[in-house]
C-alpha cells in the first residue's frame, strides 16, 4: 500500500515510511488497551478526536496502533503520514512544512528526535496548524507528555490536547494469540508448546517477541521444516 500524501504539499517533502500492511486493528490484541485502539480506530476513521497521545516502554504496540491508523484511513482514500525516528533524524524541521494539509499525520519515537528547541518548536507550531485545519495527530513516546524530556513549557500542554493513554502490557494468554495471529499472516503455524517456548526462553515484550517469529518464518521456510521447539533451539541456542 503506497502512503497518501496531500497534493498541494511542497514537492520536497520526503515520501514517508509506508506502513507495514501486517499492522492492522484487526491483527491487534488489545488486552488492556482496548479503549486506546477503540479511539485509535475511529480517529483514523475521521469520527474520532483530533488528538491522541499513546506513551508507555517498548514492545507495547504504540507503532502497531499508529500503523493501523494510517493504514484503515489510507483504505478509506484519506492522506496520511507516518513518520519515525528514522525519516526525521537527517531532515531540518522543514519536513514539517504542509503537513498540517493531510487528514492524518502519525509520529512515532516522539523522543528519539525532539532533541533540540527548533524541533520542539516544529512540532508545536505543527500542533496549532493541524488543529487549525480540523486534521487529526496521532503521537507515540516513551515517556509521559509531562515528563521532563520536553523543554518547552508551552509544548507540554499542547501534547496533552487529546487524551492521553499510557499502554499496558499483555498477559502471556494474549501474547500467544498476537504471535499466532501474525504468524498466521505469514502462512506459518504457531504450536501453543513452541509459543510458551519462545516467550519462556526469550525477552517476552511483542516487539521482541514478534521479531522472533519473523526469523523463524524465514528458517522455516528455509529448511523446509514445520515450527517446532527443535527448530527454535537450532536457530536461537547459537546465540
Amino acid at each position: 500500500m503506497s502512503t497518501l500524501i496531500h497534493p498541494r504539499l511542497p514537492p520536497q517533502l520526503p515520501l514517508a515510511l509506508e506502513p507495514g500492511e501486517l499492522f492492522t486493528f484487526d491483527s491487534f490484541v488489545a488486552g488492556d488497551n482496548a479503549v486506546a485502539a477503540g479511539l485509535a480506530k475511529q480517529t483514523a476513521l475521521g469520527k474520532g478526536e483530533n488528538q491522541l497521545y499513546f506513551w508507555g516502554e517498548s514492545g507495547l504496540g504504540k507503532s502497531h496502533l499508529l500503523q493501523a491508523s494510517c493504514n484503515l484511513a489510507a483504505k478509506n482514500q484519506q492522506t496520511v503520514c507516518y513518520l519515525t525516528q528514522a525519516e526525521i533524524a537527517d531532515q531540518s524541521v522543514d519536513i514539517f512544512d504542509g503537513l498540517e494539509q493531510l487528514q492524518l499525520i502519525c509520529l512515532d519515537e516522539i523522543e528519539t528526535w525532539l532533541l533540540s528547541a527548533a524541533w520542539e518548536t516544529a512540532l508545536f507550531d505543527l500542533i496549532n496548524r493541524v488543529r487549525e485545519n480540523n486534521n487529526r495527530l496521532i503521537m507515540a513516546c516513551t515517556y509521559p507528555p509531562d515528563k521532563a524530556f520536553v523543554n518547552l513549557p508551552d509544548l507540554h500542554s499542547r501534547l496533552s490536547w487529546g487524551p492521553v493513554f499510557q499502554l499496558q502490557n499483555l498477559t502471556d494468554k494474549e501474547k500467544y494469540q498476537a504471535l499466532r495471529f501474525r504468524a498466521r499472516q505469514s502462512g506459518l503455524e504457531l504450536p501453543e508448546n513452541v509459543a510458551d517456548y519462545l516467550m519462556r526462553r526469550y525477552p517476552r515484550d511483542m516487539f521482541g517477541l514478534f521479531e522472533r517469529l519473523e526469523t523463524l518464518d524465514k528458517a522455516s521456510m528455509a529448511m523446509q521444516r514445520r515450527l517446532t521447539i527443535p527448530l527454535v533451539k537450532s536457530v536461537f541456542d547459537k546465540e
